[in-house]
């Protein structure tokens, strides 16, 4: 199979890192955004794409840059409740 085209090859600091959909995005040439899911990085794709064009980057990382899977954090706004019968 042939390689992909690559457009560019970008460090992994120089995406956005978007938390609250572990999304990586960088702008794109068209005006778009290159975007690779965090779990992509993880199962060892480098390969960003463009949704809107034909282009591609490559991500250059190692794994322990990614971010670390944080546990469930427990609602500490919650108080306990007194029941009286």
């Amino acid at each position: 199979m042939a390689e992909p085209s690559i457009y560019d090859e970008i460090e992994l600091e120089d995406l956005t890192y978007h938390a609250s959909t572990t999304l990586y995005t960088y702008p794109c040439p068209c005006g778009d955004q290159f975007e690779i899911t965090l779990q992509d990085l993880r199962d060892g794709e480098d390969i960003a794409v463009c949704p809107s064009c034909s282009l591609m980057i490559r991500v250059i990382f190692e794994t322990g840059d990614l971010p670390t899977e944080e546990p469930p954090k427990e609602d500490s706004t919650a108080l306990p409740v007194e029941v009286t019968a």
